[in-house]
């Protein structure tokens, strides 16, 4: 049996994709797997034993970069059993058009009649893993078999990176002795970013809780006009506490720093999926037009998520997703430091 699983696109879409193999090479020991994502996604599923090849959209065996149309001929020529389309839009829709393998995607007007079956989202999850997990391992329907109702995400490091790690935070003049906590500064858009000034006030929690708290940033150089932004919003209490020039080069150089962390605080987004692939517990904060419901993955009291809908439910109440995307600023602002403060407090308290 061959399958091929699809996701395009966000770093996070592709590791919590990544539970499909896991569920797939439990019931099918012998399987060959093959994962179609984007080369600067590769990081985390680098190393994952239940994949078996890790294809680059629009990219041959050779390594050489084809249009559309060639590479849905060549994926055509690999002869799946099974196509899991977790993306589901037009691009990867035409990739099973030339295939005779069975098919399955979510159902959108635009793609459905590419697939041999197609599944509606939940609306509602059923487990605490969250609806981005359940309504994945609802695709795995086309195959035979029963499959549990969640799996959780994991990022395989090997020793050596994560001692490469204690070395470059050694070399950085970091304490290993002492808590390190990763601070998710900016979203993967402005729209999905705490403002700086509420951040640098809701961490004086972890400087009054954590004293002895080293705190880095996870940024990249380009992002550095927005880090000197928090900077200058700091007490000089927090701000002697963050080493700034702290940063790494790459994605997964940055993921095995993140394996020694204490925890993530910080925006929703990828890192905060990574930190939970390595069993680091988090504290992210939802940017208001993003559904917790979908993205809380195992929300409990080591992993926990603040969404302004929690306190102010009456901003929500009768408005579409479409309408509150456009109110993000105006709702960020009402998202006020103080309403969060008190559930930091005991994420921190409850940390071993």
């Amino acid at each position: 049996m061959k399958i091929l699983v699809i996701q395009q696109k966000m770093i996070g879409d592709v590791l919590t994709s990544s539970i499909l193999f896991r569920a797939i090479r439990e019931q099918f020991p012998d399987a060959e797997l093959h994962y179609l994502i984007q080369s600067h996604t590769l990081p985390v599923v680098e190393n994952n034993p239940y994949i078996d090849q890790i294809i680059f959209d629009r990219t041959t065996a050779e390594a050489t970069n084809v249009s559309l149309p060639v590479f849905a001929k060549y994926m055509a020529e690999a002869r799946y059993d099974y196509i899991l389309d977790v993306y589901s839009k037009l691009g990867t829709a035409f990739l099973c058009l030339p295939s005779s393998a069975k098919s399955i995607g979510y159902k959108k007007w635009y793609t459905q009649f590419v697939y041999n079956k197609t599944i509606s989202y939940l609306k509602k999850p059923k487990t605490n893993a969250g609806l981005a997990i359940e309504n994945r391992l609802r695709l795995l329907q086309i195959l035979p078999g029963n499959f549990p109702d969640s799996f959780k995400p994991k990022i395989y490091l090997t020793a050596e990176e994560k001692n490469k790690a204690l070395q470059f935070l050694r070399e950085a003049e970091v304490a290993i002795e002492a808590p390190i906590f990763m601070i998710g500064l900016l979203g993967s858009a402005s729209n999905k970013t705490y403002p700086l000034e509420y951040l640098a006030q809701l961490l004086e929690v972890l400087v009054q809780e954590k004293p002895e708290a080293q705190i880095l940033l996870n940024y990249i150089p380009s992002q550095k006009e927005a880090v000197d932004q928090f900077l200058n919003v700091c007490s000089a209490e927090l701000k002697a506490k963050v080493f700034p020039k702290v940063y790494t080069a790459n994605l997964r150089e940055f993921i095995a720093v993140l394996s020694h962390c204490k925890a993530l605080i910080g925006n929703e987004g990828g890192a905060v999926n990574m930190a939970k692939a390595l069993d680091v517990p988090t504290f992210a904060i939802f940017s208001p037009w993003i559904s917790k419901e979908a993205w809380a993955l195992f929300e409990d009291e080591k992993n926990v998520a603040v969404h302004l809908s929690d306190f102010k439910p009456e901003y929500f109440q009768k408005k579409s997703n479409k309408h509150i995307k456009k109110e993000t600023e105006t709702l960020y602002k009402q998202f006020v430091p103080d309403l969060i403060k008190p559930q930091l407090a005991t994420f921190l308290r409850n940390l071993s």
